[in-house]
């Protein structure tokens, strides 16, 4: 079994569990954006080990990762409204502090010239997050569709709920169509006379 057979987001989960007792969540955390493309701060509670083990993820998928790589991968465009969307870099300080605590704990380590290079420690974090992984995919713990057919479900009660109230107030502000045909025939019959 290795880190490739399962899907990437399944192993940085369970990673991150692994990693949630280890590392220390620094005071910034509970406000802080990942980045100037963001508009809001993450609404994980535990976003923190999480983007820890999508680092280590990282290193072991590049070799060799720095700050500004990594600010790099986790940047994203920014809307700013009307005007073109531009790219911004994610903040530096998460993912430093990310690394630092990384590699006291011992999973990364500093690389020749520069950088910093994954450690057997974390190989072995990664490969167990993966078969835990797997197991759980096997069992059918990983399934997304039944959250959207909630989702979908709950957005078209809500569509026909907003349908039924236009009708409702379309019908308040309309005329019966027997008032037109009175009208009419009054006036046909004024038009005759």
């Amino acid at each position: 079994m290795a880190i490739q057979d399962v899907p990437p987001g399944y192993v940085v989960e369970e990673a991150g569990k692994k990693l949630l007792p280890e590392l220390e969540e620094p005071k910034f955390a509970s406000y802080v954006k990942t980045g100037m493309h963001r508009e809001r701060s993450p609404e994980r509670e535990d976003w923190f080990p999480i983007r820890c083990a999508s680092i280590l993820y990282r290193a072991y998928k590049e070799g060799v990762i720095g700050t500004e790589m990594l600010r790099s991968y986790y940047g994203g465009k920014r809307n700013r409204g009307r005007k073109k969307e531009h790219f911004y870099k994610a903040s530096g300080k998460v993912i430093r502090t990310c690394v630092q605590q990384l590699e006291k704990k011992g999973y990364l380590k500093k690389a020749e010239p520069k950088g910093r290079k994954i450690t057997q420690k974390g190989m072995q974090l990664l490969d167990s997050a993966a078969k835990i992984a797997q197991e759980n995919w096997k069992q059918g713990k990983y399934v997304k569709k039944v959250r959207m057919v909630v989702e979908d479900k709950v957005k078209r009660e809500v569509e026909q709920a907003l349908r039924a109230q236009d009708k409702r107030e379309k019908d308040k502000h309309a005329k019966p169509e027997k008032v037109h045909q009175a009208k009419r025939a009054e006036k046909k019959a004024e038009v005759t006379e």
